[in-house]
C-alpha cells in the first residue's frame, strides 16, 4: 500500500513524541565520544540565502550520476559520523483551521529552537493535497541525544506550545524518533549553509513485515542507503532509523531525504535504479509505507 502526500513551503524542524502518550521513556547516553561535546556553545555563525540552480529539471539521471561520480572521487573515503536523533511529527489538523491561526500554530512551533538548548535542526511544512491517511501538516526535528528528546517532551514552553496553539486546531498527532548518522561536522549536523537553506523535505515512512525484521529489513535499507550516496548532486542528506516511539507502532522504520530541489527530487523518484531496488528490495517485505514530501525556502538564520 502506497501513500503519497505533498506538501507546501514552510520551515521548521521540532519533535514532540511521549507527550500525547504521558508515559516517560528511559533513554541512555550515546556511548559515541563525539556525541559528549556540546555542537551549540558560541557558535554564532550566519548563513547566506542561495537561489536553487535553474534548468536542473533539464538534468538526466545518468548525467548526475556523471557528476556524482566526479564529486565522490574528490572527497575523502573516510568519514567522521556522529549519532543525532531525529523526531518526525505528523499532523491532522480540523477542517475550519483558519489562515491565522495555522500561522500561529507553525510559528510557535518553530521557535521551540530559540527557547531551550538540544535541538540541532526543524523544518516544517502544510500538506496540500490529503491522501488516505488526512495527514495536513508535518514536522521534522533534529537532536543531539536522546536525553534532549526527553527533556524537550517535558518543557514547559512546548507543553504550552501544545496546549494553546496546536491542540485545539489538530484532532490527532503521531510522532516517530529514529537514531541514526550524520557526517561530524557542524553544517551537515544543524543542517545549515547554503545546501540547506532550500530543496525538498522528504519523509519516507515503513511498516516492514514482522518476519523481515533484522537482517532482511537491514540489508533493504543498506542498499537504498548507498544508492542515495551516489548523487550528491541531487541529494544534500539523508538518515534512516528504527523507529523507537512507544506510542507508534504502525511503522517500523523511517528516512528522511533532503533534496536539492523540487527536479531533483523528481529526478531521483522517477530514476529506474530507484524503483528497481524498492521493488526487488522493500516491495516484497513492507505491508504499508507512507510518502511525504515538502518545500524548503530559502531562509538565513543566527546559529544558536
Amino acid at each position: 500500500m502506497q501513500h503519497i502526500i505533498i506538501i507546501q513551503p514552510h520551515t521548521f524542524s521540532c519533535s514532540t513524541s511521549t507527550f500525547l502518550n504521558n508515559a516517560a521513556v528511559p533513554f541512555k547516553t550515546l556511548s559515541s565520544s563525539s556525541s559528549n561535546k556540546p555542537l551549540y556553545a558560541g557558535t554564532g555563525v550566519i548563513f547566506r540565502h542561495m537561489r536553487s540552480p535553474l534548468g536542473f529539471k533539464q538534468m538526466s539521471f545518468q548525467s548526475a550520476v556523471n557528476s556524482s561520480s566526479e564529486e565522490q572521487n574528490s572527497s575523502t573515503s573516510a568519514e567522521t559520523t556522529r549519532k543525532v536523533i531525529e523526531h518526525i511529527c505528523l499532523l491532522k489538523a480540523k477542517a475550519d483551521l483558519s489562515d491565522e491561526d495555522e500561522k500561529d500554530m507553525l510559528d510557535f512551533l518553530y521557535t521551540c529552537q530559540y527557547q531551550m538548548p538540544g535541538i540541532l535542526a526543524i523544518s516544517l511544512g502544510r500538506i496540500s493535497y490529503q491522501k488516505l491517511e488526512s495527514y495536513t501538516h508535518a514536522v521534522f526535528m533534529r537532536f543531539q541525544k536522546k536525553e534532549d528528546l526527553a527533556k524537550f517532551y517535558e518543557n514547559p514552553f512546548y507543553l504550552g506550545v501544545l496546549k494553546d496553539h496546536v491542540t485545539p486546531y489538530c484532532h490527532e498527532l503521531t510522532f516517530f524518533d529514529y537514531e541514526s548518522e550524520v557526517e561530524d561536522d557542524i553544517l551537515p549536523i544543524f543542517r545549515k549553509g547554503e545546501e540547506f537553506n532550500f530543496g525538498v523535505e522528504f519523509i519516507l515512512l515503513l511498516a516492514f513485515k514482522e518476519s523481515s525484521l533484522g537482517e532482511v529489513a537491514d540489508d533493504a535499507l543498506t542498499s537504498l542507503s548507498k544508492l542515495l550516496m551516489e548523487f550528491p548532486s541531487l541529494i544534500v542528506q539523508a538518515t534512516k532509523g528504527s523507529n523507537f516511539n512507544p506510542g507508534s507502532k504502525d511503522y517500523t522504520h523511517a528516512i528522511v531525504i533532503r533534496f536539492r530541489s523540487s527536479d531533483a527530487f523528481e529526478i531521483f523518484m522517477d530514476s529506474s535504479e530507484y524503483k528497481d531496488i524498492w521493488r526487488s528490495k522493500f516491495q516484497p517485505i513492507t505491508e504499508k509505507k507512507l510518502s511525504i514530501s515538502f518545500s524548503v525556502d530559502p531562509i538565513g538564520n543566527n546559529l544558536m
